[in-house]
């Protein structure tokens, strides 16, 4: 099940938990009132799970790939964990299914605070265009993720500022339904 909690500030390793002393938790309904979907599920079945098949169908996530993210396996892994790890938003939903190994998605609250979001295998995330977050790994510095896509997919990150985008204005003003 997936843990998620406020960060701390300390400029160390990115790849640590970075948990306030004391942790404060995020709940999967806190999670939700920012938009972040959470879905557990059988990574160990993936490829015949009627689970996966069916939010496929219901999502219209009709393109997938496979991301191996481990210095050994990803070409110009220093220079993509560095962009992985800026701060950026999509103009689409980003969905992630972690199919082994674990890292952290960082989003912003509506507050602008920083919530870290443990995944590990199983665990499927879907952060709604226009939210600010950043990817890393932990401390195994290994993780292999499903990308999923409604039609082709779009890689382009908008490093922030990036506020006048129409998605960002929209998940804005999700945020602010969400607080009446």
């Amino acid at each position: 099940m997936v843990q998620a909690w406020y960060m701390d500030e300390s400029p160390e390793d990115q790849r640590a938990p970075h948990r306030l002393r004391p942790n404060r938790a995020v709940s999967l309904e806190q999670l939700r009132r920012l938009g972040v979907v959470y879905r557990q599920l059988d990574a160990d079945n993936y490829e015949s799970d009627p689970c996966l098949k069916e939010i496929r169908r219901a999502e219209n996530y009709s393109w997938m790939d496979i991301i191996t993210i481990h210095k050994d396996k990803l070409p110009n892994y220093e220079e993509k964990i560095k962009t992985f790890y800026e701060e950026h938003l999509h103009l689409d939903d980003e969905i992630r299914y972690i199919l082994d190994g674990s890292g952290y998605f960082d989003v912003r609250d509506k507050d602008d605070k920083w919530i870290r979001i443990f995944m590990e295998k199983g665990d499927m995330i879907t952060l709604p265009a226009g939210i600010y977050h950043r990817f890393t790994l932990d401390e195994n510095n290994y993780v292999k993720a499903m990308r999923l896509f409604v039609g082709e997919p779009v890689w382009t990150a908008y490093n922030r500022p990036a506020d006048d985008f129409p998605a960002r204005k929209q998940y804005m003003k999700f945020l602010a339904e969400e607080a009446q």
